[in-house]
Parts: C-alpha cells; sequence; structure tokens
C-alpha cells in the first residue's frame, strides 16, 4: 500500500504559489507567440532564461536531478523533458514547451503544445483533445473526490477520442519542491485513491499520444519519445483544491 505524504498548503502560501504560477504563465505566453517556421528551441531557451530573470525568479529545472536546461522543448514525437536544440521548427511541426519557476520559496509548473505553421487535422486534434482532458481533470480536483477521479476524467475523455493515455510519466503534488507527493496518473479508476482536501495543490498534466501509450527514454537520458513515432502533446496547470473547487494558479 502506497502511503502518501501530502502537505496542505495555507492560503497565504496559496497566495506565494498564485504569484509564481501566474509568472510560469506569463513566460508561456511570450514563448507561445515566438514558436514559427525558423525559430529553434534554443532560441526560446533563451528567452524563458532571460523572462525568469527579468522577473527575479529561478528557472526551476536548470540543473534539477543534473537537467541541463531552463524549458523543456518536445517536438513532434517527443513526449516530455526534450532538450533545446539549433535545429530550426518547420511548418507542420507540434512543440510542446514545460516551464516552471521558483519564487519566494514556492513553485510554478505549466506546459503547453504549440502548432508551427499549419499543421494536420490530426495534429490539431491532438493538441485539442489533450488540453480539453486537462481542464476535465481539474473539474475532478474538488474537496471530497478522490484522487482516481482527475486520472479517470483524463483516460475517458481522451479514450473517446481515440488517443492513448502515457502511463510511464504523470502528474505530481507541488509546493516547497518542485515534485511532492502524491504521484497523479492521467489513467485509472474513479472513486479511488486518496480523498482530496482543501489545501493540496497538484501539478496536473496529460501527456497524450497519437498511437500507443508506450514511450522510451533516449542515450541523453533525457528526452522521452513515443515507441512507435507518432506525435505526443503535453498541456499542463498548476492547481490548488479549495473549498470553492480548483483554482488554476498558472494563469494571468
Amino acid at each position: 500500500m502506497v502511503v502518501w505524504v501530502i502537505i496542505l498548503k495555507s492560503p497565504r502560501e496559496i497566495d506565494r504559489m498564485r504569484k509564481a504560477g501566474c509568472i510560469v504563465y506569463e513566460i508561456l505566453c511570450v514563448l507561445r507567440e515566438l514558436v514559427r517556421p525558423g525559430v529553434t528551441s534554443f532560441d526560446l531557451e533563451r528567452i524563458a532564461a532571460e523572462e525568469a530573470a527579468k522577473r527575479k525568479a529561478k528557472c526551476a529545472f536548470k540543473g534539477y536531478h543534473n537537467y541541463p536546461s531552463s524549458l523543456c522543448c518536445s517536438p513532434n514525437n517527443q513526449v516530455v523533458h526534450g532538450l533545446p536544440t539549433r535545429v530550426q521548427l518547420v511548418s507542420g511541426d507540434i512543440l510542446s514547451l514545460d516551464f516552471g519557476i521558483l519564487i519566494d520559496d514556492f513553485h510554478g509548473d505549466a506546459a503547453i503544445t504549440v502548432p508551427v505553421g499549419d499543421v494536420s487535422a490530426l495534429a490539431d486534434q491532438l493538441i485539442t483533445t489533450t488540453e480539453k482532458s486537462l481542464y476535465a481533470g481539474i473539474e475532478m480536483a474538488v474537496p471530497g473526490n478522490r484522487l482516481g477521479d482527475i486520472s479517470f476524467a483524463i483516460q475517458s475523455y481522451v479514450e473517446k477520442k481515440g488517443f492513448s493515455v502515457v502511463r510511464d510519466f504523470v502528474g505530481h503534488g507541488i509546493g516547497k519542491s518542485l515534485h511532492e507527493d502524491p504521484q497523479i496518473p492521467n489513467y485509472g479508476n474513479s472513486g479511488k485513491g486518496v480523498k482530496l482536501k482543501a489545501g493540496m495543490v497538484f501539478a496536473i498534466e496529460p501527456m497524450i499520444n497519437e498511437k500507443a501509450p508506450e514511450v522510451r527514454v533516449l542515450d541523453d537520458k533525457w528526452t522521452v519519445v513515443t515507441c512507435d513515432g507518432g506525435l505526443s502533446a503535453h498541456f499542463e496547470h498548476t492547481v490548488a483544491i479549495t473549498e470553492n473547487g480548483p483554482e488554476i494558479l498558472t494563469r494571468i
């Protein structure tokens, strides 16, 4: 039996996490507007670090378990943890951007997937489905529900659309540490798992594949790709569970 040590946040601590979340999302919005053919993920990495410095925030990923970059940039069949490169994006690509910061002792973490130029109808549907599945999961993040209710809502939405849920990587609690208990799978059974309480703060992050769910890690020890070469999309928000329901902290 898994025993989670879940740290509840006070209203004052959630205020500080709201500040962190706002900064994360501001920077992701800046990056999203820059994604176009000819841009490289190395360019986006540099800009993300500059934007964080302007706001006196620390990039949370750089150096975390020796991760070498501030921004995770995962194009096309890369699922998560892609390393920035000098390869130019081309029309038809999709690009997942995952970014986190630390400020005033608390973290914010979010991810978006962005189309590059004109993308296929299938790629567009994958992006839309992944984002909508995130909000389906967030709707279940209310006191009295179970962790499995979040997982089941994401999985059921995705599979009805004909896509698959990555099972090897999951969402997580977040606070003073970037990754806290509990783990939050994007698949599971409703009514199962820990009971949700006000003060919990989760990074909910569906990673959804075009084809099969299986993934593997490349020789760089970081980049996760689909085993079958199919596309993958990723969306994430930091979400506080409150007595009034879920509050998305990673927004402006």
